[in-house]
């Protein structure tokens, strides 16, 4: 078998170590800020360590504005999006791949085409569409949608079910089960990976949502934490240290999240590949 020379797998290494640091260097400039005073944000040259930890940055971030309302909105929007999402894409997907009725192939080539339509085009028709349901100022075109399933995810799913033998699926049936339990019962335990990626996505793509929220939502206690923080940097002007210690507690749960889930989604993102 080929070895690679050491001097190759160093310079490899060196390289890997330098492009880490390279991008772990703005999140370190924005955590180094959010524990700067107002004074050491803008000395020159630039000061990556502050002499003192200002660790009031975070409590007056949180107390600058509603923090805690607007996370609990975001945390509302994002748990249901991350269920209905989940549930939903994963009961679709198990159709396409175990079931058997009239144009299947052909439903699911126009159901991946519609992910070639950029969202821009659809935001007037959709919040046209919404103003007239009357749900314009509430929660809906976040949770509705999410229920009906998406097509990359249904496609991650569907990866994996085809990767499971027809053979569990035809036991359960001379057992008497349906389709429903089949899949409840069966398949959806053994999807955890893909599970874990959809909710990673979805929670990345609901947590950090900032042009839903702008468009569909007035009244500032249905606020999410994206739009407190840009309307705390419009009402007290731009403070970067309490600015970054406000960012930097929004961006802890993606953090953790993915960390905490990184060996399902690499081992999903990579599956959904597999078989086409």
């Amino acid at each position: 078998m080929y070895k690679k020379h050491p001097a190759i797998n160093l310079l490899f290494y060196v390289l890997l170590l330098f492009f880490t640091i390279l991008f772990m260097m703005p999140l370190f400039w924005m955590v180094s800020t959010s524990l700067k005073s107002s004074g050491e944000i803008f000395s020159i040259p630039p000061q990556w360590i502050p002499e003192k930890l200002e660790w009031g940055n975070y409590v007056e971030a949180v107390k600058s504005f509603p923090f805690v309302r607007y996370a609990a909105n975001s945390i509302f929007i994002t748990a249901t999006s991350i269920f209905g999402g989940v549930m939903s894409s994963a009961y679709v997907a198990y159709g396409f791949a175990k079931l058997n009725f009239p144009g299947k192939d052909m439903w699911f080539t126009l159901m991946l085409a519609t992910m070639m339509v950029p969202s821009q085009i659809t935001m007037i028709p959709l919040f046209i569409f919404y103003s007239r349901l009357g749900w314009i100022n509430t929660y809906y075109p976040f949770i509705i949608p999410s229920f009906l399933g998406s097509p990359f995810f249904i496609f991650l799913f569907r990866q994996f079910y085809l990767s499971i033998p027809n053979e569990l699926s035809e036991a359960a049936r001379l057992d008497g089960a349906s389709d429903f339990t089949i899949w409840r019962k069966i398949f959806l335990p053994l999807t955890k990976p893909a599970m874990a990626t959809t909710a990673i996505f979805l929670f990345m793509f609901s947590w950090n949502d900032f042009m839903g929220p702008l468009i569909y939502l007035h009244d500032p206690k249905l606020f999410t934490l994206q739009l407190g923080l840009r309307n705390f940097q419009q009402q007290y002007g731009t403070r970067w240290h309490v600015l970054m210690a406000a960012s930097i507690l929004v961006a802890i749960p993606s953090i953790v999240l993915f960390l905490s889930f990184q060996k399902y989604f690499v081992r999903g993102a990579s599956v959904s590949g597999v078989k086409g």
